[in-house]
């Protein structure tokens, strides 16, 4: 599969970038929070039940919802997964002037960014509690990645939050995590974590100037045991190195207000990662997954340049045919008349490059 060209930006803002890096980073934030204190321990309530945005299904819509078949697509519409899009390539080079992204599969991205190699969520089991093994499989081998410089989580759920995946991490990788989240990790013997509430940023030195990293809320919820609702928070990451460049990771997370006024906060955003799959049935899915015409309007109102899309052609987490998400994407961006090349339609395993 043939490479696309580096995305080039804006000349005048990146020439003003380049030369005062630090400059540019603080003139994209000075409406924001003043960072906080890397790795440090703090306290947190109980539950964070009080930022749902809707209320939770109870066990008996569960119930109903698997005993009608509604949480995974017929047998005919599985045949799908063969044409599923699977291409990995070798990582493209990345200098700490350069922004490079490549999709492992659902939430999972490396991504290059100020000099840094950050991990979203990553999972990179075969299989998850609760669901059918991988429909494809990880489109990074481990062994090829460079050193991770961090991890960023977006929540506890099974399909973001992988112990196994993490287990293959030096204990001194630096994680951030959702409010709550921290000693999970702690107990897992990683020492450099931050936790984040919603609005709150650290910064993490790299070799091309510091990167901030900003907690942004989401529509969605946490859970991972029975008896740990909503015990830690869940959210987005907005990610802005030196040079002025910014990337938003949504996570998981259903539409709603919240992505207008991360826009808002966080203006000139380069690229989003918005999730498209997971949303049938509606009536169950819809508070905490986008579909991909929300996917779509989510993208436009948090003011994103360009949107990769993510959380499908993965595994088999609701009702959906396998390759319909895409579908539905394309048209959705076809719609809103934005340039067809400013939706990075990437293959597990393909990556696309900024460059000054």
């Amino acid at each position: 599969m043939r490479t696309p060209s580096p995305v080039r930006r804006n000349a005048p803002r990146r020439r003003m970038a380049a030369a005062a890096p630090r400059a540019a980073l603080d003139g994209m934030t000075h409406d924001l929070a003043a960072p906080r204190p890397l790795f440090e321990r703090r306290s947190w309530p109980r539950s964070f039940a009080d930022r749902l945005t809707t209320p939770l299904p109870g066990l008996r819509t569960l119930a109903v919802a698997a005993r009608r078949g509604d949480l995974r697509p017929s047998a005919a519409e599985l045949r799908e997964t063969a044409g599923l899009p699977f291409a990995p390539a070798p990582l493209p080079a990345a200098g700490p002037g350069t922004v490079a992204v490549t999709w492992a599969g659902h939430a999972s991205w490396v991504v290059r960014i100020g000099g840094l190699t950050v991990l979203t969520d990553p999972v990179w089991s075969r299989r998850i509690f609760g669901t059918p093994p991988r429909l494809t499989p990880v489109g990074v081998r481990w062994g090829d990645l460079p050193p991770v410089d961090a991890v960023v989580i977006s929540h506890n759920h099974y399909d973001h939050l992988d112990a196994p995946t993490l287990r293959r991490l030096p204990r001194a990788t630096p994680l951030f995590v959702p409010a709550g989240l921290g000693g999970w990790c702690r107990r897992r013997g990683f020492a450099r974590v931050t936790e984040l509430d919603w609005w709150e940023a650290a910064v993490l030195p790299g070799p091309g100037g510091p990167v901030r990293f900003d907690f942004v809320p989401a529509h969605h919820w946490s859970k991972r045991t029975l008896t740990d609702t909503c015990r830690s928070l869940w959210g987005g990451w907005v990610l802005t190195d030196a040079a002025g460049w910014r990337l938003y990771f949504a996570g998981d997370t259903g539409y709603g207000h919240f992505f207008a006024e991360i826009g808002a906060r966080h203006p000139g955003i380069d690229l989003a990662f918005m999730p498209i799959g997971a949303y049938d049935p509606p009536w169950l899915q819809q508070p905490v997954h986008t579909d991909p015409e929300e996917a779509v309007r989510a993208c436009v109102e948090v003011g994103a340049a360009r949107m990769a899309p993510m959380h499908w052609a993965t595994f088999l987490l609701s009702g959906e045919p396998p390759a319909e998400p895409l579908r539905r994407t394309r048209a959705a961006w076809a719609a809103t008349g934005r340039p067809t090349p400013d939706l990075w339609a990437l293959p597990i395993g393909g990556s696309r490059v900024m460059v000054p």
